[in-house]
């Protein structure tokens, strides 16, 4: 079974993985701290961006896999991925504050109502509600 959804989504966040952790990497060289963080400043905000990202983002393509799976996923299902992987990269850049750091409320917000959604459509799937 191909789930052309999910693959999507998973790639998607395999390349913003890639970029925060970039962004961690650049941060580091411009704070000189090449093991762990610096005690709340930049680099630990863009230490936690990754982390948050990873802490959500595999409950969200479980959901995802799951409900495409069950056939009940498109065309919806695709714009609710993509939407939450543009939240994310917004939480990303809104970690950094300055003129953008209302992208992590943002991205908080989207992730959060993504996570719901999935889960209450999971709910109805598995209770042949929907």
């Amino acid at each position: 079974m191909i789930l052309p959804v999910t693959l999507c989504a998973a790639a998607a966040a395999a390349i913003i993985n890639l970029w925060l952790s970039m962004r961690i990497g650049q941060m580091r060289g411009r704070t000189k701290v090449s093991i762990g963080d610096d005690a709340g400043g930049p680099l630990t905000a863009r230490m936690r961006a990754q982390l948050n990202f990873v802490e959500n983002t595999a409950f969200v393509l479980i959901l995802i896999a799951a409900i495409e799976i069950a056939g009940k996923g498109q065309p919806w299902l695709a714009w609710v991925a993509a939407i939450y992987m543009l939240g994310r990269v917004a939480h990303g850049m809104g970690m950094d504050g300055g003129a953008f750091k209302t992208g992590r409320m943002i991205g908080t917000l989207i992730t959060m109502l993504t996570q719901l959604g999935l889960a209450v459509v999971a709910v109805l799937v598995a209770l042949g509600v929907i």
